[in-house]
């Protein structure tokens, strides 16, 4: 069995709450004997060095943790100072874990470029018998949301020619939606975590033309793998 944390969109910088907001998620999360946190993107709010190395104090844990942009993380190589690799690759004893890039510097949509995809599949072909979770920011399928369909991830054939040379892939975890939703890809689930910075609600809810809620809680999603089968539940942190 696995236990998996996921957060998202933190954005960090992104207003006076953002700190406080994670800080409640993460303190949280140390609680639980959980064998992995993922961050799935939009880690800093406008890409700047103090962002992240406030982001490095805040997710500092003894949980392994892995962390992949988002597409407001549009300056690569600051991520990368500070929080390392933008594909990054989680090898635990029942689960692999691997978080790809698929931001475009100045972009909002997603875009999985050709040696992300090419580090994907080596990953992915390591241990072909072990269970694998794969994991980026754009969603990589409509969520009946108009603005965030607008910029999800672009290509997706690109992706779904990866997942179906690999068997092994259980589930697909991202973020970008600020609101936790679930979907299929490529036969596979799609899991789309909470955001921790704000949520995101649908237009049937009667919201504004970007609909973004600020007065609901921070939450995180929390995946159980067990069996060969993914459940996920959605957690609020008051």
């Amino acid at each position: 069995m696995a236990v998996i944390a996921h957060i998202s969109d933190i954005h960090i910088g992104g207003s006076a709450d953002s700190v406080e907001r994670t800080t409640r998620v993460m303190n949280q999360l140390r609680m639980f004997p959980v064998d992995a946190i993922i961050v799935t993107g939009d880690i800093a709010d406008h890409s700047l060095l103090e962002e992240y190395e406030t982001v490095r104090s805040l997710l500092e844990t003894e949980i392994p943790l892995i962390i992949c942009p988002g597409n407001h993380d549009y300056q690569p190589e600051l991520f990368e100072k500070v929080l390392g690799p933008v594909n990054q690759a989680l090898r635990l004893p029942d689960v692999t874990i691997a978080l790809a890039d698929s931001s475009i510097p100045g972009r909002n949509e997603g875009y999985l470029g050709d040696a992300t995809l090419s580090w994907l599949d080596e990953v992915l072909s390591e241990r072909p018998d072990v269970p694998a979770f794969v994991g980026f920011h754009h969603p990589p399928i409509e969520l009946g949301i108009p603005y965030v369909d607008e910029i999800m991830l672009q290509s997706v054939d690109r992706l779904a020619a990866v997942v179906e040379r690999h068997p092994h892939i259980a589930g697909l975890l991202v973020g970008h939606a600020h609101t936790a939703a679930t979907g299929t890809f490529a036969g596979r689930p799609v899991v789309v975590a909470p955001g921790v910075i704000s949520t995101g609600l649908t237009p049937f809810e009667n919201a504004p033309k970007i609909p973004v809620s600020y007065d609901l809680p921070p939450a995180y999603a929390l995946h159980i793998f067990t069996g060969g089968r993914l459940v996920t539940h959605f957690r609020p942190v008051p």
